[in-house]
């Protein structure tokens, strides 16, 4: 008899979201687990040292080890110690998932006609973060309202080009990587927090707010009346609270395992898992045999005309 494989993602969110299913991918069997260290980096590096050589691939959730801006990667200073702790299992935080599968995501809304996004404006929390997803919008004529200042400094300075993004991102970036994580992202018990602050007007600006679900949820107003949410990793708690604020369509651009949608650090693993013997040479060889498709959900009654 086979033995199950493991996929552990450790995370500086809340434990509150933890998190474990069973599924099969291929024949096999895995249990897919996520562990939240409520903004501990300690607890986290201790978990993955526990975990390292025991479970098939680890996730590193929470926090970004590389942040990109086109060709150009940039180091998370506080991601290394996670990512050192893992000395002989891998050890994945989803920006190559980002790369792949959330392009391959946008290609599809576009031309099943899902979504359009050539007539419509997204509010993307953190293009440096999620450059593919950017790439791809813009590539089917989208409007952008890049939120990387508002949500990770909560200041009031959207930007509106891929190509600016990019120039503040060389000045900026290698300094900002420094700080510490919790100041530019919402850890542990931040993650169920919400505030009201003016910022809360780019959310009525834009026809869909594309990211990652704890920056969406940072400023998100009360009132979300047909906004469309492109997103990862939510609970059935979340999508309660999305379709009383009035979204019309849910999206996730990772599958749903029970009830819920893991993170892209935790889905990268499963995928370095699959393809540690030997058979497929590249994430979109595993995304196509798996044939990953979005989760979409319409929250809201939907008009038969």
């Amino acid at each position: 008899m086979l033995k199950m494989k493991r996929i552990v993602s450790v995370s500086l969110g809340s434990s509150n979201r933890n998190h474990s299913v069973e599924i099969e991918v291929l024949g096999e069997k895995f249990l897919v687990e996520r562990i939240g260290t409520d903004g501990s980096i300690k607890e986290a590096i201790a978990l993955i040292e526990a975990q390292d050589g025991k479970v098939d691939a680890l996730g590193m959730g929470g926090i970004d080890l590389y942040l990109w801006a086109g060709g150009k990667r940039y180091t998370i200073r506080e991601a290394l110690p996670l990512k050192r702790a893992a000395k002989i299992t891998p050890i994945l935080d989803g920006s190559g998932l980002k790369n792949t599968l959330e392009r391959r995501v946008m290609k599809e809304l576009q031309e099943k006609n899902i979504v359009d996004f050539n007539e419509k404006v997204t509010l993307l929390t953190c293009v440096l973060d999620r450059f593919g997803m950017a790439e791809a919008i813009a590539q089917y004529k989208g409007k952008l309202i890049i939120g990387d200042i508002v949500f990770a400094l909560g200041l009031d300075l959207p930007i509106y080009s891929l190509r600016h993004i990019q120039l503040i991102a060389k000045l900026a970036a290698p300094l900002v990587c420094q700080l510490p994580f919790e100041m530019l992202y919402p850890t542990g018990t931040k993650q169920n927090e919400s505030k009201v602050t003016k910022l809360q007007k780019y959310y009525q600006e834009a026809d869909i707010i594309a990211g990652d679900y704890h920056y969406i949820k940072r400023y998100m107003p009360k009132e979300m009346k047909e906004k469309i949410i492109i997103t990862n990793t939510v609970t059935k708690a979340d999508i309660i609270a999305l379709k009383e604020k009035g979204v019309s369509m849910l999206i996730t651009t990772t599958p749903q395992f029970g009830d819920r949608s893991f993170g892209t650090n935790l889905i990268e693993a499963l995928i370095v898992a699959v393809m540690k013997e030997g058979k497929y040479k590249s994430y979109g060889e595993v995304i196509d045999v798996l044939d990953f498709k979005p989760r979409i959900e319409y929250l809201q009654p939907q008009s038969n005309m």
